[in-house]
């Protein structure tokens, strides 16, 4: 982001943010995104001397051992996107990242700078954002109106609203002897730059004592704990209660569900609801965690509603024990934690400092409270943040009565985080988040709550501008006449992604990319990307481009719009017994010409379809949307598909060819017409056709290893090995085809030239699976990734990856349940070379396989394998019964060997 010196362009609405760490990035992310969507103009100043955004005081530590204390599931700077953290760790050096583990405080810190640099670059042209490295240091109304910012460095900064992320208060150091905290060897902010050189320098001399004294026992303390520990030193943790957080469950347990009675009208009625809830899950679960974790959703309510006197009891009574339990340690701290105490490097003491003795040269004899005393060569204060803020910034502010402190004490007087002055009254545009809200909401230090309050804040500041927006224009169309709300260019863009969808052609994943580059508020843009990536295995980031669809559905989408995202939410998630087919079904008789909802429902070369979608249904459905296209060619080539799927075979040529004399390079068209040759047994004819097609109008086509697939069956359906293998090594290969496909395609085609003898030798099915993301191969997301995963992974032999997959899809959908499971089993029987059993679960699930959705090509791999199984179990007559049925299908030179290689 650009430096400034000068104020921003006064054109555009300016909104000033005063700390650039954790709540000022989260704050400067939901701004930029949300404006860009909404095309809302805005300049965007980010203060803050760092020389980093996004590290602040938390994230700034280099340290290894300091780890986050939520697991990275819980750190997403998106409220609706609450794996996007985890995915960044994927794609930044950590694949095996689960959602479970810590990461270490400073590569959150990268996140968080690297994702607000993302938002600016997206919204580059929509908002300016500044970095001024400088500090504020006092704030007031401008005459002519907004605020007025004085910096550090001398200049000024006027600005519509300013956010005061500035984090927790620094510590007072109150509870030291006056003595103590003027002396050297007294830290009070050991997180300031160079502050602990003195403790992390080489062990002292004879004489002197290299221990430390650590005042406080939160999880500040935890940090520095681990970062000064070292042979030879004894750190001491001094606490008035001498507790330190409790570490988070090394497997967590199960959710569970708040509490009936927290609308409790006392606090002493609430306790002890909250006491029966934990009682309760430690009978259930054997831990307490879970029941304190199913508050969280309801502890700012729970706050508001006590009175005053209630909320000091109850931080006189139940704070400290609150705060141990409720803000944990990663597991792998408190383990280190636990060395360091039982070798004595570590000790932790009850009480407070009644004395210190500083004498020059010698270190610091502290007497406590019980009595005891400790001999430190220094002390370092780590009781937490004060009860408000005291930098000069906010001390102006309380000066002019601008802001108050909050309820207790604690941090400021707030409504919906925006300040309130001395009468109560929100009267000038000044907000805040995070720690400064402690008063109004008890719970608000830890990123699940902060980023949930930075998309509000974003919502408030930019709400009043959406009078300011351009009057709305004629909304442009997409190729079969259904608005768009977007502009002409994005428009065109979405056109382009839409045209090579229905032709099943490279580049539509581009192409709407490009329209939301262009307008970042287009749900139908983001939608198309979510479903591309989810069922194409397209390089998207699928639940971020599911999570921008659903918000900018809210913000700007008429109603075909919106239940087209619904339908792609409910698709990505899984939702309902049927997958969201209802959804697409009913969004389809209300909107028959949304093309790419038809083409996501009809179950073809580019979608999977609707798993359980009745042919005749999806017959009827494709000749009922037909005449919303006015004579296209696409209805057409769906119809020549789903005929062919019938076995009318005359019908679908004729069809494919109509749609083919229109459009030569459609897709679907060419899909029909390549079954239909299969199909029928027409090998010779199949081969050449599509072979010329391949090498001409087909290109460009997105799913050419497909088409290539089919001519290698045509080449395997003729018996001829040797040119198998070379369309094999020439177009399916590892290295020309990749991820979903090369599983799909190269991994089956590989299967079915091993187990019919035509492949000699070790087939390569290790080297597809290498090329597939690991996560596709062992928790693909549709039943019909899984089936063919399984066959890659029995073409490989590899056994506990087959059984990975099993125990995912017993987890997954019903139709991963109900066939991908025994599918798999019936797999490890085959591998394990139990032929018998293999060829029993085989055969009972040809009836059902049509649930996992594709082609009858496709899953022919299922009936082949059990052929496979039947001759080495030696059952003969069964495999001769199976070759006639398919012989009587169609002619195939391989099924003639086959079958005459089977002895009487």
């Amino acid at each position: 982001m650009p430096e400034a010196s000068v104020n921003p362009a006064c054109e555009r609405h300016t909104v000033a943010i005063v700390g650039a760490g954790a709540a000022g990035t989260l704050t400067a992310v939901q701004l930029c995104e949300t404006a860009a969507r909404r095309r809302t103009p805005l300049a965007l100043v980010l203060v803050d001397p760092a020389p980093e955004a996004g590290r602040g005081t938390a994230y700034a530590t280099t340290d290894p051992r300091h780890r986050l204390n939520v697991p990275a599931a819980g750190m997403s700077c998106y409220p609706d996107d609450p794996g996007h953290f985890t995915r960044w760790l994927c794609r930044h050096g950590e694949p095996t990242v689960r959602g479970t583990d810590f990461a270490t405080r400073y590569r959150y810190g990268a996140y968080l700078a690297d994702t607000l640099a993302q938002a600016v670059v997206h919204a580059h042209g929509t908002v300016a954002v500044h970095r001024l490295r400088t500090r504020a240091k006092a704030c007031a109304p401008a005459p002519a109106g907004g605020l007025e910012l004085r910096l550090a460095d001398g200049d000024g900064l006027l600005a519509d609203s300013v956010v005061l992320a500035t984090g927790p208060a620094a510590t007072t150091g109150h509870w030291a002897p006056p003595r103590l905290r003027t002396s050297s060897r007294f830290i009070g902010s050991p997180w300031a730059p160079g502050a602990l050189d003195g403790p992390l320098a080489e062990p002292a001399g004879p004489g002197a004592s290299d221990d430390v004294l650590l005042v406080g026992t939160g999880l500040t303390a935890v940090d520095l704990a681990l970062s000064l520990d070292r042979p030879g030193r004894t750190v001491h943790a001094l606490s008035r209660t001498g507790l330190l957080p409790q570490p988070h469950a090394l497997s967590p347990a199960p959710a569970m569900a708040a509490p009936e009675g927290l609308d409790a009208p006392t606090l002493s009625t609430l306790r002890r609801a909250v006491y029966r809830h934990i009682g309760r899950a430690v009978r259930a679960h054997g831990d307490w965690r879970p029941a304190l974790d199913s508050l969280r959703p309801h502890t700012a309510r729970l706050w508001r509603s006590l009175t005053p006197e209630e909320r000091a009891a109850f931080l006189r009574g139940e704070g400290a024990l609150w705060n141990t339990h409720r803000h944990r340690m990663a597991p792998v701290t408190a383990e280190s934690l636990d060395r360091a105490r039982t070798a004595r490097r570590l000790r932790v003491h009850t009480g407070t400092i009644t004395d210190a003795v500083l004498r020059p040269g010698d270190p610091v004899l502290l007497t406590l409270s019980d009595g005891s005393l400790i001999r430190a060569g220094w002390v370092i204060d780590c009781t937490g943040p004060g009860p408000r803020p005291e930098d000069p910034l906010w001390r102006s502010l309380f000066g002019t009565g601008a802001a108050v402190p909050g309820p207790l004490g604690l941090g400021v007087a707030t409504r919906e985080g925006r300040l309130l002055d001395a009468e109560g009254r929100a009267g000038l545009p000044l907000f805040t988040l995070g720690a400064p809200r402690r008063g109004e909401l008890w719970e608000t230090t830890a990123v699940p709550e902060i980023r949930v309050q930075a998309a509000d804040l974003a919502e408030q500041l930019l709400a009043p501008l959406a009078s300011r927006r351009r009057p709305a224009r004629r909304r442009p169309l997409d190729a079969h006449g259904l608005p768009l709300s977007t502009h002409a260019e994005a428009a065109a863009a979405h056109r382009t992604g839409l045209e090579r969808v229905l032709k099943v052609r490279a580049g539509a994943e581009d192409a709407f990319a490009r329209a939301v580059a262009l307008d970042p508020g287009f749900a139908l843009g983001h939608a198309a990307l979510a479903l591309l990536g989810h069922e194409c295995g397209a390089d998207v980031d699928v639940p971020r481009a599911l999570a921008d669809a659903r918000r900018c559905a809210r913000e700007r989408a008429d109603a075909r719009e919106r239940s087209f995202v619904d339908v792609v939410t409910r698709r990505v998630h899984g939702e309902g017994p049927d997958n969201g087919a209802r959804a697409l079904l009913g969004h389809l008789a209300a909107h028959p010409a949304d093309a790419l909802a038809l083409a996501a429902a009809v179950p073809t070369i580019a979608f999977s379809g609707i798993n359980d979608l009745d042919p005749a249904y999806a017959l009827n459905l494709v000749e009922r949307a037909a005449p919303a296209y006015g004579g296209h060619w696409f209805p057409a080539s769906l119809l020549a598909f789903l005929r062919q799927d019938q076995g009318r075979h005359d019908e679908a040529a004729d069809l494919a060819g109509r749609a083919l004399a229109a459009e030569p390079s459609s897709g679907h068209a060419v899909h029909a017409l390549a079954h239909v040759h299969y199909e029928s047994g027409d090998h010779v004819r199949g081969r050449d056709w599509l072979d010329a097609w391949v090498s001409g109008h087909g290109r460009g086509a997105v799913h050419r290893a497909h088409f290539s697939w089919h001519i290698a069956l045509h080449e395997l359906a003729l018996d001829d090995p040797e040119a198998v293998r070379r369309r094999w090594f020439a177009q399916l290969a590892p290295g020309r085809v990749r991820g979903v496909r090369a599983l799909v395609d190269s991994g089956s085609l590989l299967w079915r030239a091993r187990i019919s003898d035509s492949w000699r030798g070790p087939v390569p099915a290790a080297d597809v699976l290498d090329s597939v993301a690991r996560e596709i191969v062992e928790r693909p997301a549709t039943a019909f990734t899984a089936l063919h995963a399984a066959v890659a992974l029995t073409a490989a032999g590899d056994l506990p990856a087959l059984r990975r997959l099993r125990d995912h899809a017993a987890g997954a959908d019903a139709v991963q349940r109900e066939v991908v499971v025994p599918l798999c089993e019936a797999l490890c029987a085959l591998v394990e070379e139990r032929f018998h059993e293999a060829a029993r679960g085989l055969d009972a699930l040809l009836p059902v396989l049509g649930r996992v959705g594709g082609s009858a090509a496709q899953r022919e791999v299922v009936e082949e394998t059990l052929l496979y199984a039947l001759v080495a179990a030696g059952r003969c007559e069964a495999a001769r019964r199976l070759l006639d049925t398919r012989l009587d299908r169609g002619h195939a030179p391989r099924d003639r060997r086959l079958l005459a290689s089977l002895p009487e």
